[in-house]
């Protein structure tokens, strides 16, 4: 499964061949046109939440959160940890999915896996520009930062 975030309408090339051969892709947010969701779609199925710049008509038809499962364990995905309203073990999750800050970051917590894949849109001061696979098999977890060369 692959991971990306803040594109703000940029869908780099390299993004796109990190991405490729996914069975699925997961859009935290801050996608920027949904030209960026289309190309993704063309790679396999596209899970998208809103981010706080996703304002347009367009973007009002993605929630803010969403739910995912996959390999018999559930994913929660939103753009802003910052807004995590729920406390994912009792609520039965394994991971959370965000992104917002534009940091890559993975971290386990409790048992619980919080994925940032970072930007994968415009570069944004010394920050890299980065996605995330998740492999998830047997009921294990196991992400990876992919920091793209652009």
């Amino acid at each position: 499964m692959g991971i990306i975030s803040d594109t703000h309408g940029l869908l780099r090339p390299e993004a796109v061949s990190a991405l490729a051969g996914v069975s699925m892709i997961i859009h935290a947010g801050d996608i920027g046109t949904p030209a960026v969701i289309t190309s993704l779609e063309n790679l396999a199925p596209v899970v998208a939440v809103r981010g706080n710049t996703d304002r347009d008509g367009w973007a009002r038809r993605l929630a803010f959160t969403e739910v995912v499962q996959t390999g018999g364990v559930f994913l929660y995905v939103l753009h802003d940890l910052g807004r995590l309203d729920l406390n994912p073990a009792v609520s039965g999750f394994r991971a959370v999915i965000s992104g917002h800050t534009h940091e890559p970051a993975i971290e386990d917590r409790n048992g619980i896996l919080y994925i940032n894949p970072g930007s994968a849109g415009p570069k944004r001061f010394t920050l890299p520009v980065s996605v995330a696979l998740l492999r998830v098999q047997n009921n294990s977890l196991k992400a990876e930062l992919v920091t793209l060369a652009v």
